[in-house]
């Protein structure tokens, strides 16, 4: 019975998406502007429909799960905050309401949880994650919690010391994970919403991977049964068994192929709606997304490789549908759309490129 409400569940999101037939689409930027645009289900196509500038690289982003407000984090230095925006999508614009420090140099990271009361920041310079509460327009305040990792890793260049690169909250909201690119750990801190600090910092979980791999960003299986971690600097893809918060080693598999040990620089990862197929981004000499069938036992088997006919592939999106896949460019300045063969999780471009600076973040939110 249990199986059969998830899949309803999901079948209700896809056909209520599809029946809509376009949701919104935000591109964050290294530049001084977020994009808003409209993106349809049906052709695979883009309309801009608005922008909102005065931000300072405002690279990653999340919606709300009422879809009133979006967070962006200013990933700079000198400037390091989060920005609370508030999303009038019946007039399809975005208003600045405030900003608070993220607690650390460079933020690149921001995910909320399911209550939409608690915002959560990685700082990849300072080493630090951070967490903070809404108000009820939408505001944010000041963190009530900022965690510092310690220690380094063999990368002398890469790894000499922390690097906290996500902050992902787990599907059944009793974790929060960070991966530390610095330290190759992933860390499962216990959340409870309720708490005037809500992160329990005496009893992490931490899950240890191989040295100088570099783990960067995260994706649970649509079953929560798995979750996946990209290594950026080993260029491969770890996949776990996952059980209330923690990570049992099943598998590592290559993300980057090109054979070159100083080069990899493996950035995304995502998995299609129904869960089949499992997708990774690969930039430095790659510059291409590697393809997986994931396996009843969530082990992964490598399709193969597409290139993103583009430079410096970062974050990339599946819609909602789980029909197309939209990959940012960064140096070549565009989002290019690509079809999701469904028989064969291959990809194939469908001819539309978005043309935008310096994008580095795509999200995806319906109408209403």
């Amino acid at each position: 019975m249990k199986r059969l409400l998830v899949a309803f569940g999901l079948f209700f999101a896809y056909t209520s998406f599809a029946q809509t037939k376009e949701c919104y689409m935000l591109v964050g930027t290294y530049t001084n502007d977020i994009h808003l645009y409209k993106f349809n289900f049906v052709l695979g196509t883009a309309t801009p429909v608005n922008k909102i500038s005065g931000l300072n690289n405002p690279s990653y982003l999340c919606v709300s799960p009422n879809g009133k407000n979006v967070y962006a984090v200013n990933e700079t230095a000198e400037q390091s905050e989060v920005n609370a925006l508030l999303f009038n999508k019946t007039k399809g614009e975005l208003k600045f309401i405030n900003k608070v420090s993220s607690g650390g140099d460079g933020p690149c990271f921001v995910d909320i949880d399911s209550t939409g009361n608690w915002v959560a920041v990685a700082n990849y310079k300072g080493g630090t994650l951070s967490i903070m509460k809404t108000n009820t327009d939408g505001s944010l305040n000041e963190p009530v919690q900022t965690i510092e990792h310690q220690g380094y890793g063999v990368n002398v260049v890469r790894q000499s010391k922390p690097h906290v690169h996500c902050t992902v909250f787990s599907p059944d909201q009793k974790f929060l994970f960070s991966n530390d690119l610095g330290t190759d750990k992933v860390y499962a801190y216990k959340f409870n919403p309720k708490n005037e600090k809500p992160l329990d910092e005496e009893n992490v979980l931490t899950t240890e991977v191989e040295d100088g791999s570099g783990p960067r960003h995260l994706a649970f299986h649509p079953n929560k049964k798995f979750v996946y971690v990209i290594n950026e600097l080993k260029g491969n893809v770890i996949a776990y068994a996952y059980n209330d918060g923690k990570l049992t080693a099943l598998q590592t598999i290559e993300s980057d192929n090109t054979g070159i040990k100083e080069d990899k620089g493996s950035a995304d990862i995502h998995i299609t709606p129904n869960g089949q197929y499992l997708y990774t981004t690969n930039r430095a000499k790659a510059n291409d997304i590697s393809i997986y069938g994931v396996q009843s036992d969530g082990r992964l088997r490598l399709i193969g490789h597409q290139s993103t006919n583009g430079v410096h592939p970062r974050n990339f999106a599946i819609d909602p549908t789980g029909k197309f896949l939209l990959v940012a460019n960064r140096d070549s300045n565009n989002i290019v759309v690509f079809t999701i063969i469904k028989a064969t999780g291959f990809l194939e471009a469908n001819g539309q490129v978005i043309n935008v600076e310096k994008p580095v973040c795509i999200k995806m939110t319906d109408l209403k």
